[in-house]
C-alpha cells in the first residue's frame, strides 16, 4: 500500500531530542529568562507573540560580537520597513571565524574537474586575509559591489568572506547562467570588480565561458578589473578580455595572515540576491550583515541542528540562495561540504558516494532530486555506508508523500527528514524542520521560530487545514533592507504588500494543519520555480523573442502532485513557419544560452494567439489556473480579456495532458 499524506514516518528518540541545540536553547530560556515551554508549539507561539524578546534572546544566546551595542531591538514602520538592532555595529565574517579550530577541516570540496580536497580553518582564514588585502589594494572599500561568476568551489567562499570582512557588498551568479541573464543582474548594481572562471564542467562536458565573461565586461562599464580563475583550463586564451589578473597573481601579491574586520552597522548590505518577478528586470534584493547573521544562526542551529562536528552539505550553485545558507554553516563551526557538477553524472549514485566519502551528517538537496532517485529505483543504503548521516533536508518544491517514504526505505531507517520552504527574499526558510517533532509523509514539520506564518483567505482571514496564501504577520531580521535602485521602495512594496497592506504576502499556497505542520502547494503567482531557483517569465520571453520564426510566446510553470516541475512553452509562429524538431531545438538552445539550462521548457506547443488582457498583458496566472484544473469562471474574468476565445485551447490542454 502506498503511503498516505500525513502518515507518521519517524519520531525522534528522547536521546536525539536531548542532544539537540533546540533542547539546549529551551533549557537556557528556562535557566536565564524563567521561560518554560512544554513543547515546540508553545515555544513557537512565544517567539511570534513576543518578537522583540525572542530576537533579543538570539543576540544573547549566540553571544553576538558587536563593537557598539544597539539602542532598541526593533523600531520602524511595521513589517515593510522594520529597523532591527539600531546602533549596533558588527561584521558577518568575524562571526564566520568565531568557532574556528585552526587544524580542523573547514571546507571539504569536490567537482567534476577537481578531486576531493580538504581545507583547514587556518588555511581558509589565511586565504581570506590575502584576498581581502588584495581587494583593499584595488581600492575596494566598504559599500562597493564585488560580483562573482563562479561555481560552487572554495574560491567562491573565500572571495565572499573577504568581501564581507571589509564591508564590500557581494553578489554572485553561477557560470551556467548565460551572459544576458548575468548582465541583467549585475548591471543594476554597478560593481567595481568581477571574479570569474574561464569555464566549467557539467555532466562530463566542458563549457568555455570566456566569451560570456567578455560580454559581461563589455556591458558593465563600472567594472575596473576582473580576477580570472583558470578552472576549466590551466592556460585559457584571454586575448579578448581587458583589465584581468589571474587568481593566483592576485593572492600572491598580497600574502598575509592578518585578517581584520571592518565594523559596519547592523543593516549594512552584506550581499545582493536576485528574485525575478513576472515582468521587468530581476529584483536586486539587498540583505544586511546583522539580519542574515541572526537568521542563519537561528535557522542552522535550531532547525538544522548543526554542531561543530557536523559535515554540512547542500547541492546548490552560487546562483541559488542555498549557497549562501551553506556558507553560513561556518557560523556554527561546522565543516561545509561543496560539490560542483551534475548530481546525475556519471550516474544517480554520485552524491551518495560523495556522502560516504565525506562522512556527511546533513545531506541537503531538492525534492525533485529525491523523486528522481525514487523513479530511478535507487537504493543508496544497499551500496553506501551512510552511518554518519543524521538528516536529509529537502527544498525547492514540495516533497510528495511517496518521496518521503522513499527516503526511509532506501536511505536510512533512523533519519530526520526535514522538508523546508522559504525564499530568496528572506534567504531562509520560514516553514522548516524541528528535531523535537515527528515526521509525517508529505508534510513540513513546523513554522520556524520567529516566523509568524499564516494561511490567509482572499478576505485576509487565517485558516487551518485549508489552503490559503502564505503570509508573514511579523517582521524578520533577514527581510530585504530594500531593492537596489528602487525609487521610494515602490517595487519592494508592490512585490509583497499590495495584496494585504502591511502584511507580507509571499506568493505560495500553504496549508497549516491543526497539529502545526505545513504543506506547500506551489506558487500562487506566475513566478517560475525550478528546483528552488526562482526566475521571471520575462527572461524566457526575451530569449524566445530572438528566434525569428516565433511571433509571441507564453510560459507556465506547474507543480505536479508527484513533486515534479512541469513547464510548457506555448509559441505563436510567424506565417509559414512550422513547429518541427529543428525549431524546437533552436528555441531550447536560445533559452539555454541566454538564460540557463533550468529555463528550458519541458515541452513546446504551437498556439494561434496568446491570451491577453484588454491592455495587452499576458494572462499567465489565469492560464496557470486553467492548466491545473480550475474552471474558467473561477480562473479568469473574461470581460477583461482582449481574446477570450483563446481560453478554449487551454481548457482542452488540461483535459488532454493530465499527468
Amino acid at each position: 500500500m502506498p503511503v498516505k499524506e500525513g502518515e507518521l514516518l519517524w519520531e525522534p528518540s528522547q536521546a536525539f531530542i536531548n542532544q539537540s541545540n533546540l533542547a539546549h536553547y529551551m533549557k537556557w530560556l528556562e535557566d536565564k529568562k524563567g521561560l518554560a515551554f512544554n513543547d515546540y508549539q508553545q515555544l513557537w507561539e512565544w517567539s511570534v507573540n513576543n518578537v522583540e524578546d525572542f530576537w533579543e534572546t538570539q543576540w544573547e544566546y549566540f553571544d553576538i560580537k558587536a563593537s557598539s551595542t544597539y539602542d532598541r531591538v526593533l523600531s520602524g514602520d511595521g513589517v515593510p520597513f522594520a529597523k532591527w538592532f539600531d546602533g549596533a555595529t558588527l561584521n558577518y565574517a568575524e562571526h564566520a571565524f568565531l568557532h574556528a579550530r585552526p587544524e580542523e577541516v573547514a571546507i571539504i570540496s569536490k567537482s567534476e574537474i577537481r578531486p576531493l580536497e580538504k581545507m583547514t580553518w587556518q588555511t581558509l582564514q589565511e586565504k581570506v586575509a590575502s584576498f581581502a588585502a588584495g581587494l583593499k589594494a584595488e581600492g575596494i572599500k566598504s559599500g562597493d559591489r564585488v560580483v562573482a561568476y563562479l561555481p560552487n568551489i572554495p574560491e567562491a567562499t573565500i572571495a565572499f568572506l573577504a568581501c564581507a570582512s571589509i564591508g564590500a557588498v557581494w553578489s554572485s551568479c553561477s557560470p551556467d547562467f548565460g551572459s544576458r541573464t548575468v548582465i541583467d543582474r549585475f548591471q543594476q548594481i554597478e560593481p567595481k570588480l568581477l571574479i570569474a572562471v574561464d569555464g566549467y564542467r557539467y555532466n562530463g562536458k566542458d563549457h568555455d565561458r570566456i566569451d560570456a565573461v567578455y560580454e559581461i565586461q563589455r556591458s558593465i562599464p563600472s567594472l575596473k578589473k576582473t580576477i580570472l580563475l583558470p578552472y576549466l583550463s590551466e592556460n585559457p586564451n584571454t586575448d579578448v578580455l581587458t583589465n584581468i589578473e589571474s587568481w593566483d597573481e592576485f593572492i600572491k601579491e598580497h600574502q598575509t595572515t592578518s585578517l581584520s574586520y571592518t565594523q559596519v552597522p547592523f543593516d549594512h548590505p552584506l550581499w545582493i540576491l536576485y528574485s525575478s518577478g513576472t515582468t521587468g528586470l530581476p529584483k536586486a534584493i539587498v540583505q544586511g550583515h546583522g539580519g542574515i547573521l541572526l537568521e542563519h544562526l537561528k535557522k542552522l542551529t535550531f532547525h538544522t541542528d548543526l554542531k561543530p562536528e557536523d559535515n554540512f552539505f547542500w547541492y546548490t550553485t552560487t546562483g541559488w540562495m542555498m549557497w549562501n545558507i551553506v556558507v553560513s554553516g561556518l557560523l556554527t563551526g561546522s565543516t561545509i561540504v561543496l560539490y560542483d557538477g551534475s548530481p546525475a553524472y556519471p550516474n544517480m549514485e554520485t552524491l551518495w558516494a560523495f556522502a560516504e566519502e565525506t562522512e556527511m551528517t546533513v545531506f541537503g538537496t531538492s525534492a525533485s532530486y529525491l523523486v528522481a532517485n525514487k523513479n530511478n529505483g535507487e537504493k543508496p543504503m544497499d551500496k553506501y555506508d551512510l552511518r554518519h548521516l543524521k538528516s536529509v533536508a529537502s527544498t525547492g518544491s514540495p516533497l510528495p508523500p511517496e518521496g518521503s517514504e522513499w527516503v526511509y526505505e532506501n536511505i536510512k531507517k533512523d533519519l530526520w527528514l526535514a522538508s523546508v520552504s522559504g525564499g530568496t527574499d528572506l534567504c531562509s526558510a520560514f516553514v522548516t524542520g524541528s528535531p523535537l517533532l515527528p515526521v509525517y509523509a508529505g508534510e513540513i514539520q513546523c513554522r520556524a521560530l520567529g516566523a509568524n506564518v499564516q494561511a490567509y483567505t482572499e478576505d485576509a482571514e487565517p485558516v487551518f487545514d485549508e489552503v490559503g496564501e502564505l503570509v508573514l504577520l511579523e517582521p524578520m531580521p533577514s527581510m530585504p533592507l530594500y531593492f537596489w535602485n528602487d525609487t521610494n521602495n515602490e517595487r519592494y512594496y508592490s512585490s509583497y504588500f499590495e495584496e494585504f497592506p502591511g502584511i507580507w504576502r509571499h506568493g505560495d499556497w500553504i496549508k497549516i494543519t491543526s497539529r502545526g505542520s505545513c504543506q506547500i502547494y506551489g506558487r500562487s503567482d506566475s513566478t517560475i520555480n525550478r528546483g528552488g531557483i526562482r526566475m521571471g517569465t520575462s527572461e524566457i520571453y526575451s530569449a524566445v523573442d530572438d528566434i525569428d520564426a516565433v511571433e509571441d510566446s507564453l510560459v507556465i510553470d506547474i507543480n505536479d502532485p508527484d513533486g515534479k516541475d512541469y513547464m510548457p512553452l506555448f509559441v505563436v509562429l510567424k506565417e509559414g513557419e512550422e513547429l518541427n524538431d529543428e525549431l524546437k531545438k533552436d528555441i531550447n538552445q536560445g533559452i539555454r544560452s541566454q538564460c540557463s539550462p533550468r529555463h528550458v521548457p519541458n515541452d513546446i506547443f504551437a498556439i494561434d494567439e496568446v491570451p491577453t488582457t484588454l491592455n495587452g498583458k499576458k494572462m499567465e496566472v489565469p492560464i496557470k489556473k486553467l492548466l491545473t484544473g480550475t474552471p474558467v469562471e473561477k480562473a479568469v474574468n473574461t470581460g477583461s480579456m482582449k481574446n477570450p476565445e483563446t481560453l478554449r485551447y487551454f481548457q482542452n490542454f488540461y483535459h488532454h495532458h493530465e499527468r
